[in-house]
């Protein structure tokens, strides 16, 4: 086992970040770690790498305790990326490597281009570029990556994720944070924090599961989504399609008549954001 979390708690003060949270990551497999600012993910995440003390629980990491050991085998890029911003591109390299007690390999052609220059002198996308090559570089046999797209292109995203696909390929096991919903599909498993709690888990179509949302199709849909607003449903929009989910199509559909606005209602799968909020919704924050 890469991860293994066993009913976790920690408290900051009387505030309480994460509690009894279980979580496994196996070699080979990507785990997509989910939900809204706040919910404990990171603070979990450093628990893992054991830069946060664990209060209740325990966590083992390669079947140890977190250690320096324990690190040196795993990558990790945090959120800040961890680079020296006055540093050059190269020197970043360098002394990853050096820390690492390796040769530093060749740059990748993206960032050749670029390695004599300060890293606070290139754009983010290459920032996360350079980053994520740093995470790489001694060739871990676990990636912790919170929130590695966060702010760059589709296309970058693309490229990031076909390398974390080759890594798990090859045996590595891979956790990591995303706040792009649409990357989930990307991942093996998912694990959804709420408030510092797991409240769901297991492949995309185990957490979906039965739920369903009301696709709404009119002619005019901003009436249809005024209406639907002020009978208090929750409304969301996909271009011009009118969704509402986690009530039934006779409610959206009473609601429209009732407003005189003509529509087609059909029930449909619910997508990952509507189940998160429904899920969420459920969720009684703790006291």
């Amino acid at each position: 086992m890469s991860i293994d979390a066993r009913a976790v708690w920690r408290n900051f003060g009387a505030f309480t970040a994460v509690r009894e949270m279980s979580l496994q990551v196996r070699p080979g497999e990507i785990v997509g770690l989910i939900g809204a600012n706040g919910a404990g993910k990171t603070t979990l995440i450093r628990m893992i790498l054991g830069l946060e003390a664990v209060d209740r629980g325990e966590v083992d990491v390669f079947g140890l305790p977190p250690s320096r050991h324990t690190r040196s085998r795993l990558g990790y890029m945090p959120q800040g990326l961890g680079l020296y911003q006055e540093l050059s591109v190269r020197q970043n390299a360098e002394f990853v490597a050096e820390a690492f007690g390796i040769a530093a390999p060749a740059l990748p052609a993206a960032l050749e281009a670029v390695a004599s220059r300060p890293v606070q002198e290139i754009g983010l996308g290459l920032q996360r570029r350079l980053a994520f090559h740093c995470a790489l570089l001694h060739r871990p046999e676990l990636l912790v990556l919170d929130e590695p797209t966060s702010g760059v292109d589709p296309l970058a995203r693309s490229r990031l994720w076909d390398t974390i696909h080759d890594q798990a390929d090859a045996g590595c096991g891979v956790l990591v944070t995303t706040h792009y919903l649409q990357e989930a599909q990307q991942c093996t498993r998912l694990a959804i924090m709420s408030h510092g709690r797991l409240v769901a888990h297991g492949s995309l179509e185990d957490i979906i599961g039965g739920q369903t949302a009301v696709a709404v199709r009119a002619p005019e849909w901003a009436r249809a989504f005024d209406a639907l607003v002020a009978a208090g449903l929750p409304v969301t929009l996909a271009g011009r399609l009118v969704r509402v989910a986690g009530v039934s199509a006779a409610e959206v559909r009473a609601a429209l008549v009732s407003a005189g606005v003509e529509a087609a209602v059909t029930e449909v799968p619910a997508t990952l954001e509507e189940t998160m909020v429904l899920i969420d919704r459920e969720v009684k924050i703790p006291s």
